[in-house]
């Protein structure tokens, strides 16, 4: 079976060469209807027919690759509540300052502001959703099921968020990311 891979810079040209109509790139998964990068906007998204589902990629601590939009978690879960002062001293909580154990034990909710306002009031509630943040793994192995039951060939998306700012802090996140995918097929 062929995995379908499209680095972010090539989805314009592998869009208007190999379709006959526009890509559907599910951004952040289905995140108009469910927490972003859940497992849940993931599944929604492959259900909907996205012909893509986005994943941005961080690393936690321990060199696990994430799924999610930004280096911080403090908007979409609740990290703050959970492990109150390993905030940084821009008040953040940064991925890579949680080992993947500590993550799994997050809530996700939906994207706040600052004031823990919903930057989109009228989406699914901010509060407990009962969804967790996902590793690359699970998102893969989730789309790759879902291909399966389906018979759909529902390709991914990775993008490697600031990987500039991992290699300031000692990691490289395209070579872990690379590790992931290969393990899954996308070669």
């Amino acid at each position: 079976m062929k995995h379908w891979f499209v680095p972010c810079y090539l989805a314009f040209l592998v869009g208007t060469a190999v379709a006959d109509r526009p890509l559907i790139i599910a951004h952040r998964g289905a995140s108009g209807h469910v927490p972003e990068h859940t497992l849940a906007a993931a599944a929604l998204a492959h259900q909907q027919g996205a012909d893509f589902i986005e994943q941005d990629v961080v690393l936690t601590r321990d060199d696990v690759p994430i799924v999610s939009h930004d280096i911080h978690l403090d908007r979409v879960t609740d990290i703050a509540h959970r492990f109150p002062g390993r905030a940084r001293g821009d008040g953040r909580y940064y991925a890579i300052d949680f080992t993947w154990e500590e993550i799994q034990t997050l809530h996700v909710t939906e994207r706040t502001r600052a004031d823990g306002a919903a930057v989109y009031p009228k989406r699914f509630p901010v509060g407990d959703s009962g969804m967790r943040i996902a590793s690359l793994a699970q998102q893969l192995a989730l789309i790759q099921s879902l291909n399966r039951s389906t018979g759909r060939e529902v390709g991914i998306y990775p993008e490697l968020k600031q990987p500039g700012f991992h290699h300031r802090e000692g990691k490289d996140l395209a070579v872990v990311v690379l590790q992931v995918l290969s393990e899954f097929g996308y070669d």
